[in-house]
């Protein structure tokens, strides 16, 4: 069976594919929607998954909710196999909230109609604009603010909401206790500067790394610990955990250094750099490229690292630099390839390639 999956179409087995419907719109799912609308549970709540903002919102969706002893069903709503419209029919649905999306074009107007409901949808993406119908319903209202993260915008709403609901002097006020607020207040920031493409604070890189063990955990239907354990969540063990792992990626890329050797980039036209082959270890190519591409500018030769490897029948070559003011995608578009000034790849002619490396010889 065929899917497109981030713009582009894979085969996956049928196997995968029921495991996905049955995890996103699955019997549990209806069988909660049914069961909160026997019980006329008057909210819900509907979180982008597999997203780290979505799930974080859905946290505090229900830290408020369960503050006041107010019945929300919380499900996460995925585009793979995605909730529809009419599986809402919810006897006496007051609210639903839509955390980290607005759905489809048309969605929240058709939710607010059909269940005769108020609909809360917060975004930070430019993406959500277009999907946002123009309407009078008051009974819909789009929170889409590009320069903030929906995670911390949900944060702030129920914040800000629970505090009036409750007397200033109740310890209840705050969504968040004092032993977690700042560990889940500092997650907040990284993923903030991740979703907004900010990249600025640091080590983020090692944390969007260490982040990415979580990201099986984020069903609420199949883990059913996951508030409890997004409490938990350290950014500083996420940032330890990245740097593990690009230490021993570093580790394993310089295992290759040493078997470098001279490629001249379009039979010398682009003129030289050092290469090296990595068949079998195609997947530290970044790093290798990267870590080549410094040792090839020590050498007084372009600041280019170029990584060969065997993909399939094919031989591919993939051009890394560290070097600003190198554009690796003027040779990789030359031969048919793409990407960008900094990491480019392409498809090469075995005997184009044993001329790229006739100097050598």
């Amino acid at each position: 069976m065929a899917r497109c999956l981030g713009g582009k179409w894979k085969v996956i087995s049928l196997k995968t594919w029921n495991s996905w419907h049955r995890t996103f719109r699955s019997d549990a799912a209806l069988k909660a929607i049914a069961k909160a609308s026997e019980e006329k549970v008057p909210n819900v709540a509907l979180y982008n998954y597999p997203s780290f903002s979505g799930a974080l919102s859905a946290l505090f969706a229900h830290l408020y909710h369960s503050r006041l002893n107010l019945p929300c069903l919380i499900l996460p709503f995925s585009s793979v196999e995605p909730l529809r419209v009419e599986d809402f029919f919810v006897e006496g649905l007051d609210k639903c909230y839509l955390l980290d999306f607005v759905g489809p074009k048309g969605f929240a107007t058709k939710l607010s109609q059909q269940s005769m409901c108020e609909v809360i949808a917060f975004d930070h993406r430019k993406s959500a604009l277009p999907k946002i119908n123009s309407s009078e319903d008051l009974r819909i209202t789009f929170n889409i603010n590009l320069e903030k993260s929906s995670s911390i915008a949900v944060y702030e709403y129920f914040s800000d909401k629970l505090a009036n609901m409750v007397s200033p002097d109740v310890e209840t006020a705050n969504l968040l206790n004092s032993e977690v607020r700042g560990c889940v207040e500092t997650v907040l920031k990284y993923i903030e500067d991740a979703d907004l493409c900010r990249w600025s604070l640091p080590e983020i890189k090692a944390f969007r790394i260490g982040l990415g063990e979580w990201r099986a955990k984020l069903n609420c239907i199949t883990n059913p610990y996951l508030f409890e354990q997004l409490l938990e969540i350290s950014s500083a063990d996420l940032v330890a955990k990245g740097n593990l792992y690009i230490s021993s990626r570093q580790i394993a890329a310089n295992k290759f250094l040493d078997k470098a050797f001279k490629v001249h980039l379009g039979r010398g036209f682009y003129g030289e750099c050092l290469g090296v082959r990595v068949d079998g270890s195609s997947d530290l190519s970044d790093e290798i490229g990267k870590q080549l591409s410094l040792k090839s500018a020590t050498a007084g030769l372009r600041p280019i690292g170029a990584v060969i490897y065997m993909q399939r029948k094919n031989l591919k070559m993939c051009l890394r630099s560290t070097d600003a003011a190198t554009d690796t995608s003027e040779v990789a578009k030359a031969y048919g390839g793409g990407g960008c000034p900094s990491s480019s790849s392409f498809i090469i002619r075995m005997d184009e390639y044993n001329q790229w490396l006739s100097g050598n010889m």
